[in-house]
């Protein structure tokens, strides 16, 4: 694989000439680049008016690469050839160099280019490209290639150093103008006697030495090239091999994408999104351009309207700004009704909702980074999660917030510098195992929990937020706009007909198992829980009837029918011979459900075993304390005519080794903020604690 680094543009505010004079004292050695031993002139040629000055040189540089490595190749020092075409009338100086030792295993490229600024005639541009070609090394290709970029690249930088000290020394001396080259008068005798003999080499097949040469190739649009001094200042600092990926892939952009080409600080967050790998970057900004073109994104913002219940229950909007100089988003999660919002609205506009903010958050931090003067390219989350319950724990919500981050870490990735999350509740780590296994790893970093009350003390807000910005609902002085939620009422929900055009319906059934619950006929879900610590969650809503929920565990597995590998078993699953108490136990208070609610629920297990979750027909005091239906229940439903009650429901059980990472997370941030926990160590939720949430 061939490695290619890309310069961006670096100015020297000094006029070309002088800058010459200070790049010849580079040479025949250079105390400065202690990898450079030295050089000797292998040729030099001028033409007649003496514009152009070629100079070939063999330059020796010291291998900085483990010793091992050195024995094996069998040298200490490498030799590269270098060809200097100075133009004094063009006011250029191209350098190409490739390396003469080991040519047969190993090519290396570099092009330099020294011109003159296209706005101001008295600073000197500089840009630089190299390859690096590994054909075969002694099996040390790859390491080969990592030492040779490393040492390269760290040269770079060196590289202008050098230049600004001879700069300066040139300065200090007295010497800070160089007159411009004039021509002078030629005789044509004069001609042959100034050229001078050099070495042949491979460099002469190039064509002529005051020609171009192959530097050209690196050059572009003086419109289109970045400029170092900018990227420092509007991007923030980058290696160099960061400065060539962002320089590569900007113009390979303008190159090759039809219509507008996106801003430096979008392409720079898909490089670092990929750890500055160019082809994986290339690869997920060119889908996310395609995105954005067929969903029409980039006219979100002036398209976008809410509609009415969005701009009244949704919790969340903009808020000053972070202790950083980040935009500041809050958004009081638990205090909304998302499930109330998501049968008002619609998955769709939810979603373009939260795309609208995305876009108004970079568009913010273009408008800080101005404002204070330094790179500014993402924003601050403060997530509220007071009032979270079981209900927002309801499956096609949490579907569609899985979307909804599917689509924000593929389209909008490093936008989010920090995630602060407050007065988090006991069911917090339930959601956020459902959640997290979708969210970028490099995201999860940025989660940080305070799950205590005095979150305004050392270690809380006060770390990231200046105090005068503290919203007033958190104890702070800042009154914060940002819209309470609550309820969304039911007179505000689409009709059915307008939830099927949306296919909310087909969508919400797919993830939904049906039942029918008949009179003395209880319907069971067999739930297998291999170890003792785990979480079973559940969501369903009663269509018809009312309906008494349980949770047993059993002893012994249930005689089941023959069924597919993996299926869980379902219908009339408890043997009447067993003995409540003996044969099974009851691990949840009964809960009677009315017809028209919702109900979710957790239960964090205490032992290995056969969970069942039982519906069944509530009529009577009776028929809730004794599980196993009567003879009359039994003939009564089967001269029944059909189902007393339907219900869809939806349960699952959550790894104990991510719930227990979670939950210790939780536990442990209670007088501090601290990094969501991916690891299993022991938490201190041993005693099972369970819970139902009903909302009408």
């Amino acid at each position: 694989m061939v490695q290619k680094y890309q310069s961006p543009v670096r100015v020297y505010k000094y006029p070309f000439e002088l800058v010459m004079a200070a790049y010849e004292k580079r040479f025949p050695t250079c105390p400065l680049i202690p990898v450079f031993l030295g050089s000797e002139v292998l040729g030099e040629w001028r033409s007649a008016d003496g514009a152009v000055h070629t100079v070939e040189r063999s330059c020796r540089l010291r291998v900085d690469a483990p010793r091992l490595l050195r024995k094996i190749a069998g040298v200490e020092h490498v030799v590269f050839i270098q060809r200097n075409v100075l133009n004094w009338r063009e006011r250029t100086l191209l350098i190409d160099a490739h390396n003469e030792t080991f040519a047969s295993r190993v090519t290396v490229k570099e092009s330099c280019r020294y011109t003159v600024h296209p706005e101001n005639e008295d600073w000197t541009c500089f840009e630089q490209s190299a390859s690096l070609d590994v054909r075969s090394f002694f099996g040390f290709e790859s390491t080969l290639e990592k030492i040779a970029m490393k040492q390269y690249t760290a040269n770079v930088k060196r590289g202008k150093e050098v230049i600004e000290h001879y700069l300066n020394e040139l300065i200090s001396q007295g010497t800070s103008h160089i007159p411009r080259w004039t021509p002078a008068p030629v005789q044509e005798e004069d001609v042959r006697s100034q050229l001078v003999p050099r070495c042949p080499s491979s460099l002469d097949v190039e064509g002529p030495s005051d020609g171009p040469g192959p530097a050209t190739e690196m050059a572009i649009a003086d419109g289109d090239k970045l400029d170092a001094d900018y990227i420092e200042r509007c991007l923030g600092h980058l290696s160099p091999m960061q400065e060539s990926c962002l320089v590569q892939l900007r113009h390979w952009l303008q190159e090759t994408h039809k219509g507008k080409i996106p801003k430096d600080e979008h392409i720079l967050r898909f490089l670092r999104a990929r750890d500055f790998h160019l082809d994986k970057a290339r690869d997920m900004l060119c889908q996310s351009l395609s995105w954005r073109k067929q969903h029409q994104v980039d006219i979100l913002l002036q398209t976008w309207r809410p509609p009415p219940p969005l701009q009244e229950f949704y919790a969340g909007g903009w808020h000053y700004q972070d202790i950083d100089g980040r935009p500041l988003y809050i958004l009081r999660l638990g205090q909304m009704d998302t499930k109330g919002l998501m049968k008002a609205v619609g998955e769709e506009a939810l979603l373009q909702h939260v795309l609208s903010v995305n876009e108004e958050g970079q568009k913010r931090c273009e408008g800080n980074t101005r404002q204070f003067g330094r790179p500014i390219s993402s924003w601050t989350c403060l997530l509220d999660l007071e009032g979270l319950n079981m209900r927002h724990l309801w499956r096609p919500g949490v579907k569609a917030l899985l979307r909804m981050i599917e689509v924000v870490e593929d389209n909008y990735p490093e936008t989010l510098g920090r995630l602060l999350i407050v007065r988090a509740p006991r069911v917090f780590p339930v959601l956020w195992t459902l959640v997290s296994p979708f969210i970028n790893e490099n995201t999860r970093r940025k989660f940080l929990i305070y799950s205590g009350s005095n979150y305004q003390g050392p270690g809380g807000l006060v770390d990231y937020l200046d105090k005068d910005v503290i919203p007033d609902f958190l104890g702070g002085e800042s009154v914060c706009n940002v819209p309470e939620g609550g309820m969304v009422p039911k007179s505000l929900y689409l009709t059915e007909e307008e939830q099927e055009q949306a296919d909310q319906l087909q969508q919400w059934s797919e993830t939904y198992h049906s039942a029918s619950v008949l009179r003395g006929t209880p319907y069971e879900v067999a739930m297998e829980i291999p170890e003792g610590e785990s979480v079973i969650t559940w969501d369903f809503d009663i269509l018809r009837g009312d309906v008494v929920f349980s949770l047993y565990h059993a002893k012994q597995a249930p005689k089941l029918s023959p069924q597919e590998p993996g299926v869980r078993a379902s219908g009339q699953l408890i043997d009447k011979s067993w003995i409540l108490g003996v044969d099974y136990s009851r691990v949840e208070a009964p809960l009677i459900c009315r017809e028209g609610q919702s109900i979710q629920g957790s239960h964090v297990t205490q032992w290995p075993g056969i969970y069942l979750l039982q519906w069944q027909i509530h009529s009577s005091p009776e028929s809730v304390a004794c599980s196993l239906p009567g003879v009359d229940d039994v003939l009564t439903a089967l001269h029944s005519p059909g189902p007393k009650c339907k219900l869809l429901y939806y349960c699952e059980v959550l790894a104990s080794e991510d719930f227990r990472g979670s939950m210790s997370s939780l536990e442990s941030c209670a007088s501090r903020f601290s990094q969501l926990s991916a690891t299993t160590s022991s938490s201190s939720s041993g005693q099972s604690h369970s819970g139902s949430m009903v909302s009408r």
